[in-house]
């Protein structure tokens, strides 16, 4: 990790996977603004020093894109005064209905089930974006369970949409990988009776998110031919570049 991706991840306790989305050079040469996006794994855990440590940064809005029985199960981010909290599920199949196959190539099995919920899951991925877009919501942080592929996809289409290079926003997409091995770590040591996760839960190889990007375009013309198909707006698409690009 060089000095500016550790400056892009800011340190929880219980968090694993935050960091700010901001730093990255986008359309026209300008950047993508830091402080207004943030990406992370599940926000249900935090308390004490990390309570204070989140309400420090000014979120206004969390985006949580986990299926309902997952905030039935774990819970949601704790309630915060002038914090709004929005449940987003893109529509999308359990993987356990095409499980991976140890050995077979893991960054195109991933690049298949991100496929597969672009295209089930527009309204969600729409409803997310736009609530980016919006500049009176931000700061947002968008967050799943691990934070790296319902959250990876709806930060990959936005930086993409911004301008970044899709080798930029593989890489950002990658960081989350060792994220996820503090997450194994911690989860080992907090319930030691859980099995070991299987590889497509714990990698995020920067080929998937290229190959994502690649096909979006391929089926669609551009990022934003997917986007307008799923439903944001070119409104929604001029304040998104705005309200983030400086």
């Amino acid at each position: 990790m060089d000095a500016i991706d550790d400056r892009r991840r800011i340190p929880f306790t219980a968090m694993f996977n935050f960091r700010d989305v901001g730093g990255y050079r986008g359309l026209d040469g300008r950047t993508v603004r830091s402080g207004r996006l943030y990406r992370s794994d599940s926000l249900h855990r935090m308390d004490g020093a990390d309570l204070d440590a989140f309400r420090a940064l000014g979120v206004r809005t969390v985006v949580d894109l986990r299926r309902p029985q997952e905030v039935q199960r774990d819970g949601r981010v704790p309630e915060i005064e002038g914090l709004d909290y929005r449940h987003i599920h893109p529509e999308h199949e359990e993987w356990g209905r095409q499980p991976y196959q140890p050995g077979s190539d893991l960054a195109r099995y991933l690049a298949d089930r991100y496929a597969d919920l672009a295209r089930t899951g527009t309204a969600g991925l729409a409803q997310a974006i736009g609530l980016i877009a919006d500049s009176a919501n931000a700061p947002v942080v968008v967050h799943c369970v691990a934070g790296k592929d319902r959250t990876g996809i709806v930060c990959g289409l936005t930086l993409a949409a911004l301008g970044v290079d899709d080798a930029e926003i593989a890489a950002d997409y990658a960081l989350s990988t060792e994220a996820s091995q503090r997450f194994v770590a911690w989860l080992a040591t907090a319930y030691p009776h859980l099995p070991e996760l299987p590889a497509p839960f714990v990698f995020s190889p920067a080929e998937t998110m290229l190959t994502f990007l690649a096909e979006i375009r391929e089926g669609h013309g551009s990022i934003d031919g997917y986007l307008r198909h799923a439903g944001v707006t070119d409104d929604q698409l001029a304040a998104l570049r705005t309200h983030l690009l400086g």
